[in-house]
């Protein structure tokens, strides 16, 4: 299947696939572009209006912060981190030409389960592939050791807040594969009220 395929809503929602961060090049959304997609990512279902996420953009001329910021952060929480781990630390910092972090923010002690505030924020940030993806970019959502730690947190983050993922936008610069979908009689199932005595389960009244 074609990747991004236009001819139609659907098409282009059975078209979407994840892209890795590092296959992402120019160009990405421009300003206009981003503010749209922001835009359209916020439209989620949101159970009294809560708002439980918000956007942290982070600008090119940001990048080389970002990576000091994940280096220092991996020389506190693991010093002894191995080579590789800082090296794609460092990759991550520096990968694709936008990148958007999403932050959950869900309000305590309201009467709207957290559950259901992080359900809202989780998809603000689908919907932000979506509106990506419509405008022909590709993306990758991806979390990893620095969407929990810390230092990175303290960077971003409010009180109550942390981190729900790092989201990459771009141009793919190799062919974005196709992944394994689960299979539909896996997920799919009809409820049957097995209490009923006509379904032949539950006690009959006396």
């Amino acid at each position: 299947m074609e990747l991004n395929d236009a001819s139609s809503a659907l098409a282009l929602l059975a078209s979407r696939r994840s892209a890795r961060p590092r296959d992402l090049t120019e160009p990405g959304p421009d300003a206009a572009q981003l503010a749209r997609i922001l835009e359209i990512a916020a439209r989620v279902p949101d159970h009294a209006q809560l708002v439980p996420f918000r956007f942290v953009s982070v600008a090119p001329e940001q990048r080389g912060a970002l990576r000091d910021l994940y280096c220092a952060a991996l020389a506190k929480s693991d010093p002894d981190a191995p080579e590789a781990k800082v090296a794609k630390a460092i990759a991550n910092a520096r990968a694709a030409p936008t990148l958007v972090v999403l932050i959950s923010r869900p309000v305590a002690g309201h009467k709207v389960p957290v559950f259901e505030q992080e359900l809202t924020c989780g998809a603000a940030g689908m919907n932000l592939l979506h509106a990506a993806t419509a405008l022909g970019f590709a993306g990758g959502w991806i979390t990893g050791w620095s969407a929990y730690d810390e230092t990175v947190a303290a960077a971003f983050c409010e009180e109550g807040e942390r981190i729900a993922g790092f989201i990459y936008l771009g141009t793919p610069v190799a062919p974005v594969e196709e992944r394994v979908r689960p299979a539909m009689e896996r997920i799919v199932s009809e409820w049957r009220d097995n209490s009923s005595p006509e379904r032949g389960g539950g006690t009959a009244q006396r």
